[in-house]
């Protein structure tokens, strides 16, 4: 390493893995959920499983824009953090607190104003018992979104210290209450769709309230003195918004522009919708390595620019690259190995596991060389507070390629549900070009967050 030998690192390799393995593990506890959810409600029927799959797509939307808000907070605090300047860290950490918590309320009454009328202008025209299962699912999730702010906001706290314990401790007994829950109210009561809703609803309401009294315990650093400090500051808040709202912006677009994507599967009818509602979630697990590099590289490239040290932050931004894209070729190995028995679990029809097989494989495909340069990436040039670039990219590719591509591969190349996946890939690669080009340039290290 030259040079690099005979610096002092802001972090061992004994330190990179004390915080990549719990966020790894807490990865795959958050879509053991959604899996779990989708096997257990499996059992009742294509609908089921197909109203589960539409909500979640709401969902993955709200949690986007919560997680890329905590994110805002995780890179300001985590610069502090490496600046050393704990009363500004102090005040950061009560104002992340304060906007995560009055959005996902304003969120949560919307949705519960309108569930139907939503679902019906995302979804179009959907068979009657899906849109029954949908609205009571939406609904409950929506109760949760509240819960789903305060963890978020305090496992980003977290992890902006180096500390991924916590959430990941969190996350497992959440998704032992989900499980449990669903055993019981699905298998047990009979409840279908409604009880894998409370059970979610109770795993979110115990992660939150859990990771919040760790936050408030007296020996941490970033504990919140008095309610007062939750009062809304502009000072303190501008920064975070200033990642938080590109990223928020930047997800919330490319989650509509999946919602859009899948009004056009469910035209496709119910069984494309079960098909696509299983690959993604397989999708999600084959992702994890890589999910969990973008959470890492936040904490850790952030600490290094508010030192002012960006040879490091360069440095770790490759390393953490290459770990990514080695754990994302090993799962998707395994996923297309192992996929055709996968969908035998989730008690798909015939004409649904074939889909279900060929999408996951295009994916596997185009996944290991593409998918970390397309969002592992861009968490490294936003923990530079280069976040309008990413935002600008990603809206406009998911938009031109994705969006546009895929209603010409199904709607005039009558490629159904491969054209939409199709499409996806080819937005990835142009993602790919755009954020390698400024990684490699260094101007998103240029930037001034705090």
């Amino acid at each position: 390493m030259g040079q690099e030998s005979r610096t002092k690192f802001f972090y061992t390799k004994q330190q990179l893995a004390k915080l990549i393995w719990p966020l790894l593990l807490e990865q795959f506890l958050a879509v053991t959920m959604g899996l779990a959810d989708t096997f257990m409600v499996s059992s009742v029927g294509e609908a089921a499983v197909s109203s589960v799959s539409l909500v979640d797509t709401i969902n993955v939307l709200v949690f986007q824009i919560l997680s890329a808000l905590a994110s805002g907070g995780a890179v300001v605090v985590s610069q502090y953090v490496g600046q050393k300047n704990t009363e500004r860290t102090k005040k950061c950490a009560a104002q992340l607190y304060s906007v995560l918590l009055i959005s996902t309320i304003a969120l949560m009454a919307v949705a519960a104003a309108g569930s139907r009328s939503m679902l019906r202008f995302i979804f179009g025209r959907i068979d009657d018992n899906v849109m029954a299962f949908a609205q009571t699912y939406f609904l409950i999730s929506a109760v949760s979104y509240p819960f789903m702010g305060a963890y978020n906001a305090g496992a980003a706290l977290f992890r902006a210290q180096g500390n991924s314990k916590i959430s990941m401790k969190a996350s497992l007994v959440m998704n032992v209450i989900n499980i449990a829950g669903n055993a019981l109210l699905i298998y047990g009561f009979h409840m279908g769709v409604l009880g894998a809703a409370l059970a979610t609803l109770a795993g979110r309401i115990f992660a939150a309230v859990w990771v919040t009294l760790q936050q408030q315990k007296a020996d941490n650093p970033f504990r919140i003195d008095q309610i007062s400090d939750l009062k809304p500051e502009r000072q303190h808040i501008r920064p975070i918004l200033s990642i938080g709202i590109p990223s928020g912006l930047e997800n919330g677009m490319f989650q509509i522009g999946k919602l859009c994507v899948s009004s056009l599967t469910a035209a496709l009818g119910t069984s494309a919708i079960a098909a696509n509602a299983v690959a993604n979630t397989v999708a999600t697990v084959a992702n994890i390595p890589g999910n969990t590099m973008g959470l890492a590289v936040i904490p850790v490239i952030g600490q290094c620019l508010g030192a002012g040290d960006k040879n490091q932050a360069k440095y770790y931004g490759k390393q953490l690259m290459k770990t990514a894209i080695l754990g994302l070729a090993a799962a998707n190995i395994l996923v297309w190995l192992f996929i055709p028995g996968i969908t035998e679990i989730f008690h798909l029809s015939q004409a649904a596991k074939i889909m279900c097989i060929d999408v996951i494989r295009l994916f596997d495909i185009f996944s290991i060389f593409f998918w970390a340069l397309s969002f592992t990436l861009p968490q490294i040039l936003r923990s530079g507070g280069d976040a309008k670039y990413t935002m600008s990219v990603s809206i406009l590719s998911m938009w031109i390629f994705r969006v546009v591509l895929s209603y010409f591969f199904v709607l005039k190349m009558d490629m159904g549900l491969m054209g939409v996946w199709l499409g996806m890939c080819i937005d990835w690669i142009c993602r790919s070009i755009f954020f390698l080009i400024r990684f490699c340039g260094g101007k998103w290290m240029e930037h001034h967050v705090i």
